[in-house]
């Protein structure tokens, strides 16, 4: 990170749910008595992020992290959360701002079957 920025986002381990676990499988006794398997799960994205495959727990924990913060899930609640935290407007106010009166037009048909353009003021009768 350059000098004199901070981050905008930051997740650190406070912020996940980890779990231990056995790993079972083969390997002997070993694996069914130290809880070597880790899993750390992001509540606010709803990522998740596993690990099983190494004999020790430290491994175990930064490859579960590593996949955490790599998984789509995570990856997108970080863009959603870095442009909420920036002021960009969110998808939902882009479309509201879309759909405001005066970017819409009304069309409805007269006597004569023709399509004749509404002024918004028109329609609030017919509601």
């Amino acid at each position: 990170m350059k000098e004199g920025k901070k981050p905008v986002v930051t997740v650190t381990g406070a912020d996940c749910i980890k779990d231990t676990f056995c790993t079972g499988g083969p390997g002997g006794q070993a694996q069914n008595k130290k809880a070597t398997g880790v899993r750390f799960t992001h509540p606010p994205s709803g990522a998740a992020g596993e690990c099983r495959e190494h004999r020790s727990q430290e491994m175990n924990k930064r490859e579960a992290w590593k996949r955490m913060c790599e998984s789509k899930k995570f990856q997108a609640w970080i863009r959603m959360e870095h442009g909420r935290r920036m002021g960009k407007k969110t998808t939902e106010q882009q479309v509201d701002e879309a759909m405001a009166e005066f970017n819409l037009k009304t069309e409805t048909l007269d006597e004569k079957s023709r399509w004749v353009e509404t002024k918004p003021a028109d329609l609030k009768g017919e509601e």
